[in-house]
């Protein structure tokens, strides 16, 4: 029964995409033949004899051992855009260890839009947690189980950030909605930020709450990247004026991505129903107040 209704749900998935196929410009996915070189949009921040660039620049493998982990980031700072990332996990034992897709502007008070797949042991489903920060403020998470094997071959992550709303898609499929509520006084990621990927040590938190710790005899542990294209407002850091980037001379800030389309929230909901595994706003135990942009998102 339970492979019957997965069955369904993805093709039901494939159903809406093909049907809002204008939506979102990235259903067109991310094909590794067009994409841009690693190196002309990104650079290797840490970890440097880690990092393995392959087919002619055009997918980086990331690894973790004892000594390190790594990690890269964007050349640009952005003040919105769609932001993509094909990404294929460690699948072997990999309880402890997080690999991570995010923006960030970095620093004690920074904006943060995070995916981050946390790892597991060999068997138990790797977790897909997401979190939102502003003004250094994250404890926004929302935890996915996927409705794939994440380890098995590569798929796409995205993050639309524009003045109305931050939406992550996991294969064009949206999982979750920040919406800009300042407004109403509530934060909303705006300063300009950067593409980041790493792969790295969380054994102290990321599995069973930090009681499963990694097990250093499946090290190396390897992460594989792809789609390394710009698509985003350039931002000059130094001034910090992004005001120009929630312009609608950029396709992902018209009307048309204000909101999601009816067949996005009808899949948007059935995700959340079968894969969501945890929400901040619904944690009791863990706020005794109900957090204010719980009642917007």
């Amino acid at each position: 029964m339970e492979y019957i209704l997965i069955f369904g749900f993805i093709s039901t998935l494939l159903l809406i995409i093909k049907t809002d196929a204008t939506r979102v410009h990235g259903v067109r996915g991310i094909d590794i033949n067009q994409e841009a070189g690693f190196d002309e949009n990104y650079v290797v921040t840490w970890g440097q004899d880690h990092v393995l660039k392959l087919n002619q620049g055009k997918e980086v493998q990331l690894s973790m051992d004892y000594s390190s982990g790594s990690g890269f980031e964007s050349k640009s700072h952005y003040g919105s855009g769609y932001f993509q990332m094909r990404i294929k996990v460690f699948g072997n034992n990999s309880a402890g260890v997080v690999t991570a897709f995010y923006l960030t502007s970095k620093g004690d008070t920074q904006d943060e839009v995070d995916f981050e797949f946390l790892g597991n042991i060999e068997g138990k489903p790797i977790t897909l947690q997401t979190n939102v920060y502003t003004e250094g403020r994250g404890n926004r998470e929302q935890r996915f189980s996927l409705w794939f094997d994440p380890t098995t071959d590569f798929h796409t992550y995205g993050i639309l950030w524009n003045p109305y709303h931050i939406v992550f898609y996991v294969d064009n499929v949206p999982i979750r909605v920040f919406n800009n509520n300042t407004i109403n006084g509530m934060s909303y990621p705006s300063k300009p930020m950067q593409v980041v990927s790493s792969l790295w040590n969380g054994e102290n938190w990321a599995t069973d709450g930090g009681k499963t710790k990694i097990n250093w005899a499946y090290a190396p542990f390897k992460a594989h990247f792809q789609g390394f294209s710009d698509s985003g407002c350039h931002v000059d850091d130094l001034s910090n004026n992004s005001n120009s980037c929630g312009s609608s001379m950029y396709w992902w800030n018209t009307m048309k991505y204000k909101l999601l389309s009816v067949y996005e929230q009808k899949v948007y909901k059935d995700v959340r129903e079968k894969y969501m595994n945890y929400d901040y706003c619904s944690d009791q135990a863990r706020s005794l107040i109900f957090p204010n942009e719980c009642r917007y998102n």
